[in-house]
């Protein structure tokens, strides 16, 4: 029956969207920035796709054991070729303002480790730094933007482009390649936005909604993390301006005294050559200088200025998906550089990398050193684990208990038969639109739960015949949050999550 209303719907949209995929609850603008995503878009070809350093099955960041492991920093299409750090989540960064100083010096937004992709130009940080892969020879190694836009006429779902953009994908001037390459990022974006990608679905979600519980051990942890552990200074656990829920950074820059990654192949890269250059010409002299030497060499003299304040200071992650990751035993790598493997290493080094008797090497960059908010916090043992324990509360994908909300099955479960999707922007604003397929005769129930149980409204109520159906979605009257749209039908009953932003 899925199968059936997959074809219902690809036939409602034209024969030319025969590819599409089973996205249904993304627009189709997030839907092509998925594919753009997902698509091997590299030299060689088919070697390459964003996700390759971005899975979603380890919260958008790196997903092979073996270089978390060690260097921690993913080998590009070519594959002798290796930049200069981890990959950073690509979950939650299209809330990162554009890029700003905030007085003396003090930056807050943009993408990338060292805040490069500002945003200033296309509006957008995520879409600025979705661009860059495509063309850098240690990553994607694309040839040139035209070389990227012919391998994207050329796939399955270049159908998509002209519905999305209003225009079809054309790059015979050199005004087209600029503006459809733009489009690239800014479609990339659109899915980095998406509810896909930024779910707000982790235990401690559901906690701030009373639909989960922390066990004492993380309970304790939230404190510390809030208190004495500092964590919060920076990586902020209440809602902050529009988001829904706390996002977990302040999108500043920091310098926190960590370490060089010996491991790190970039070291390596002065006996790797792009076009009779070596790719790191200082090898092992090499130093990471994050967002000071952005602002160095940015062409902006304010910026100039102030580039010595700011050397070996890097962008304040979100913590949430910490944790996230395919299996219990798999290792993730942490800070820009991965230098650590657990967060029991990252939470210990915050709390003793000024103790002289935990024997910490000395900081890659010495100056300009947080010696406020971290280096010897006095925490016991205990006290760090709980803070981990806390943290591992942030990863998307917890399935509260059911009986939470009567009647629902978990987020997000598959239907068997009946099915429900949502046809347009979620998150979205006042009002979305909803398709349901009924596999039979029926009484109709489609209402709307808060997070709390309770019915917030009523969108259908009556017998339906057999087949699809589309119906409005009006939120007005009702808060930000996320909410469940449940769809009963008989004995079969679907459900969806969607998240009103306004």
């Amino acid at each position: 029956m899925r199968k059936k209303l997959l074809i219902i719907l690809l036939l409602a949209i034209g024969s030319a969207a025969a590819g599409v995929a089973q996205s249904s609850s993304l627009t189709l603008k997030e839907q092509l920035g998925k594919k753009l995503f997902f698509d091997k878009i590299s030299s060689p070809a088919n070697s390459m796709s964003c996700a390759t350093c971005h899975a979603p099955s380890t919260g958008f960041t790196g997903p092979v054991a073996g270089i978390n492991l060690h260097g921690a920093v993913y080998r590009g299409a070519a594959p002798q070729r290796f930049g200069n750090r981890k990959p950073p989540s690509s979950a939650y960064v299209t809330f990162s303002p554009v890029f700003y100083d905030a007085g003396g010096g003090f930056f807050i937004g943009g993408n990338f480790w060292d805040g490069r992709a500002t945003g200033a130009r296309l509006g957008s940080p995520a879409a600025e730094q979705a661009l860059g892969p495509f063309l850098n020879p240690v990553e994607q190694n694309n040839p040139s933007k035209k070389a990227v836009l012919q391998k994207i006429a050329a796939s399955n779902y270049a159908w998509m482009w002209q519905p999305v953009w209003g225009t079809p994908l054309q790059y015979s001037t050199q005004a087209q390649i600029d503006m459809n390459y733009d489009r690239v990022g800014l479609a990339i974006a659109a899915y980095e936005a998406s509810s896909e990608v930024n779910q707000f679905s982790s235990k401690y979600d559901y906690y701030l909604q009373g639909l989960a519980e922390l066990t004492a051990q993380e309970a304790w942890g939230l404190e510390l993390f809030d208190g004495k552990g500092k964590c919060s200074a920076c990586h902020v656990s209440e809602v902050a301006g529009d988001e829904p829920y706390p996002l977990f950074t302040d999108f500043t820059f920091d310098n926190l005294g960590v370490p060089k990654n010996p491991e790190n192949p970039f070291y390596d890269m002065d006996r790797v050559f792009v076009n009779g250059q070596p790719i790191n010409p200082l090898g092992d002299a090499w130093i990471d200088y994050g967002l000071g030497e952005f602002l160095a060499n940015s062409g902006n003299a304010a910026w100039e200025a102030m580039a010595a304040a700011n050397l070996g200071k890097h962008k304040v992650p979100t913590l949430r998906n910490v944790d996230k990751r395919p299996g219990n035993g798999f290792p993730k790598a942490y800070m820009h550089n991965g230098v650590f493997k657990s967060l029991k290493e990252v939470v210990h080094f915050y709390n003793t990398r000024d103790v002289v008797s935990a024997n910490w090497p000395p900081p890659e960059v010495a100056a300009n050193v947080n010696t406020a908010e971290l280096g010897n916090l006095g925490l016991t043992n205990a006290e760090e684990d709980a803070i981990v324990a806390f943290m591992k509360t942030l990863s998307d994908g917890y399935v509260p208990s059911q009986n939470r909300l009567p009647g629902t099955m978990p987020f997000d479960a598959p239907a068997s038969e009946l099915s429900l999707d949502i046809l347009e922007g979620n998150p979205f604003g006042e009002a979305t639109r909803l398709a349901y397929y009924l596999p039979e005769k029926a009484n109709v129930q489609l209402d709307v739960f808060s997070l709390s149980g309770e019915k917030v409204r009523t969108v259908v109520s009556t017998q339906q015949d057999e087949g699809r159906y589309e119906v409005g979605l009006a939120m007005n009257g009702l808060g930000s949050g996320i909410y469940i749209v449940r769809l009963q039908a008989g004995n079969q009953m679907a459900t969806k999550k969607v998240v009103l932003v306004k």
